[in-house]
């Protein structure tokens, strides 16, 4: 029997997860498919409910709209997913119940792990946005010490969101407020740790620009951004330019379906093959 997982989300064929699961599942030369799947709002239950009955289905992995919608219709949620608000990896159990689970966090942390390994004095992340995205990115970065400035177009908002996931003195600001310059003088950051994170769908194609004006990060920041469409940003190139480090969104993407794959497979996914996989990705 040729085991199945699928993607499912409302729109579909944008997602890059076939390509990445397909790409591990041809390396391990396992006897398995992963497809996608459009799947509407109205139609969850019923493709949770059809897929239960079919035992060649592993689980699947879950994008918007569901990702909420999701955690009533699973057997069991883990903490994580229960926390962050949201399940993006639903896999069958060997007791055949559905279990909910977010990857998003750990494919959130991955790139930076050499950095968490690391003492720091402080440490502090920029995020813009207040989206589904966000949710994870906040509760991942508070679990891993850092004061937090959460920048969205409704302050309330990211309030709101702080006061849910982060524990501890976190700031919240306009994200107005980063797009003109500053001459802020930054005190010393020697043994820190700064993040700027994009967590929003802005510099995305066919979404507007995101205004960031690198005046605005300490010294020896990271710049991250979720976005994979393009992959190269304005914004990263922008904080390139300024000579800061930075991160894409094929690390975040490619961490949370590595984590997703090992519960479907029950294997590990080949990580030495990452290059080959990003120039696949990226052609």
């Amino acid at each position: 029997m040729t085991i199945y997982v699928e993607v499912i989300g409302d729109p579909i064929a944008q997602s890059k997860s076939p390509a990445i699961h397909g790409f591990w599942i041809e390396k391990l030369g396992l006897d398995a498919e992963y497809r996608a799947c459009h799947v509407t709002s109205e139609g969850l239950a019923d493709y949770l409910a059809e897929r239960r009955a079919d035992h060649a289905w592993r689980g699947c992995n879950v994008t918007m709209p569901h990702k909420k919608d999701a955690i009533p219709l699973v057997d069991r949620l883990e903490p994580l997913a229960k926390r962050v608000g949201a399940v993006n990896t639903i896999h069958r159990a060997a007791d055949g119940k559905l279990i909910g689970r977010n990857t998003d966090v750990a494919g959130f942390l991955e790139p930076l792990s050499d950095r968490l390994e690391q003492q720091h004095y402080f440490r502090m992340a920029r995020v813009l946005g207040t989206g589904g995205a966000a949710r994870a990115i906040v509760t991942g970065l508070a679990k891993e010490g850092f004061t937090l400035v959460l920048a969205g177009r409704n302050p309330d908002k990211a309030r709101a969101l702080l006061d849910e996931l982060a524990e501890g003195e976190h700031h919240t600001a306009p994200l107005a407020h980063f797009a003109d310059p500053t001459d802020f003088a930054f005190d010393d950051r020697e043994g820190c740790c700064d993040l700027v994170v994009n967590a929003s769908p802005l510099g995305m194609r066919g979404q507007p620009p995101l205004a960031f004006d690198w005046s605005h990060a300490p010294p020896g920041s990271i710049a991250y951004d979720i976005v994979t469409d393009p992959v190269e940003t304005d914004f990263l190139k922008a904080a390139r330019d300024a000579g800061f480090g930075t991160i894409d969104g094929l690390s975040m993407l490619i961490g949370q379906a590595a984590a997703a794959f090992s519960y479907f497979f029950g294997k590990e996914p080949p990580r030495e093959y990452d290059a080959e996989l990003r120039g696949r990705l990226m052609a």
